[in-house]
C-alpha cells in the first residue's frame, strides 16, 4: 500500500468510538418501544419519549450558546416535519412493536432511504434519478419482498405490524427530502431545528394523544422498566444521540458518519436477539441485507472508486430529529 492510502488510525480512533456509540443507541431504541408499549399506549410512550426529547435539547440550547428560530416560516415547515418525521412515525413503531419482533422493527427502519429517493426525485425535485440510484432502488425493495417473505401469503397481525413499521419508515421518507427542500438553506443549527420539531411534536401528540388514547398515566404509576425506556428514548436516544452524532459529522465528514444506517439494524437484531430472546425466520436477515445492500448503491457506497478528497466537515442540515 502506498502511504496515501494507508488508513490513519489515530483519526479512525477519534470518531469510530463514537461511530459505534450511535449505532447502539439507536438500534437499542427499538428495544425501549418494545419495553414501553407493554405498558403504555403506543400515543403515550411517544409522548413522553418525545417530550423527554424536547426538553434536553431546550436544556442543551443555552448550554451551547444557541436558540429557536424566530421566523413563522421556519415554525409552519416544522410543524410538518414534526408530525411526518416525529410524531407519526415514532406512533406508527409502537404500534407496530405491539405485533412483531424490536428486530424486525430496526429492519424496516433501514428501508427509509428507499423511501427518501423516490419522494425526492418525484415529489420534491430534489434528486435526480440515475441509472445507479434506480438499480439500487428495485434492489432494495426486491429485499422488502424478502422481508415480507409474500411467497407465504400475507395478512395476520403480524404482517400488519410490519406494515406499521413500514409506515413510519415511509413518513421519515416524506418528511427528510421535505426538510431538505424547506428548511435546509436556513442559517439555524441542527440543533435549534431538531429542538424546534420536538418542540412541535410534543404539542401535537398533548393534544391528539388524549383525544384517541385518553388521559396519559402519570409518570409515578410507571413500574420502572417503562420509566426507564422513556427516559432512554427521550434523553439518550434523542439528545446524547444528537449530540454525538454532530461530532461525529464534525470529525469523519457528513458522509462518513450516514453510515451509520448500515449499523443501526445490525445492533437492533443482536439487542433484541440478547436482551428479549428474540428470532427471525430465515429471509428476514437475508432480506435485511438485500435491502441494506440497495440503499448502498443508491447512495454510490458500493461500485464507488476511491479517490483523495478532502473531508466534509460541514453539517448538514439537521435530521429528522432522532429518526430512530
Amino acid at each position: 500500500m502506498t502511504p496515501d492510502a494507508t488508513p490513519d488510525r489515530s483519526a479512525l480512533r477519534s470518531w469510530l468510538p463514537g461511530f459505534l456509540a450511535l449505532a447502539a443507541i439507536w438500534g437499542s431504541s427499538f428495544l425501549f418501544i418494545k419495553v414501553g408499549v407493554r405498558e403504555l399506549h403506543p400515543l403515550h410512550l411517544t409522548l413522553y419519549r418525545v417530550a423527554a426529547g424536547a426538553l434536553t435539547l431546550l436544556v442543551a440550547l443555552p448550554l451551547l450558546r444557541d436558540r429557536l428560530p424566530r421566523e413563522p416560516r421556519i415554525w409552519a415547515h416544522q410543524f410538518v416535519v414534526a408530525a411526518l418525521g416525529v410524531a407519526v412515525p415514532f406512533t406508527l413503531f409502537g404500534y407496530g412493536e405491539q405485533r412483531v419482533e424490536s428486530m424486525l422493527a430496526g429492519i424496516w427502519n433501514a428501508t427509509t432511504p428507499l423511501i427518501v429517493l423516490p419522494m425526492a426525485v418525484l415529489v420534491f425535485r430534489t434528486e435526480r434519478l440515475t441509472t445507479r440510484k434506480a438499480v439500487g432502488l428495485g434492489l432494495g425493495f426486491a429485499g422488502v419482498l424478502v422481508v415480507l417473505g409474500v411467497w407465504a401469503g400475507v395478512g395476520g397481525a403480524h404482517f400488519t405490524g410490519q406494515l406499521m413499521c413500514f409506515g413510519a419508515a415511509a413518513c421519515y421518507g416524506f418528511a427528510i427530502p421535505y426538510q431538505k427542500r424547506f428548511v435546509a438553506g436556513s442559517a439555524h443549527s441542527g440543533l435549534s431545528l431538531s429542538a424546534t420539531q420536538l418542540v412541535l411534536a410534543t404539542a401535537q401528540l398533548a393534544v391528539v394523544g388524549p383525544l384517541v388514547a385518553g388521559a396519559p398515566p402519570l409518570p409515578t404509576d410507571l413500574s420502572a422498566g417503562a420509566l426507564a425506556s422513556v427516559l432512554a428514548l427521550g434523553a439518550l436516544g434523542t439528545g446524547l444521540a444528537f449530540v454525538i452524532n454532530l461530532r461525529n459529522i464534525r470529525v469523519a465528514g457528513a458522509s462518513t458518519a450516514s453510515t451509520v444506517t448500515y449499523l443501526v439494524p445490525i445492533f437492533a437484531v443482536l439487542i433484541g436477539a440478547l436482551a428479549l430472546d428474540e428470532r427471525l425466520t430465515w429471509h428476514q436477515p437475508v432480506g435485511a441485507l438485500i435491502v441494506l445492500a440497495g440503499v448502498a448503491v443508491t447512495q454510490g457506497v458500493l461500485g464507488r472508486r476511491a479517490r483523495p478528497r478532502a473531508v466534509d466537515v460541514a453539517p448538514p442540515a439537521a435530521p429528522v430529529a432522532a429518526a430512530r
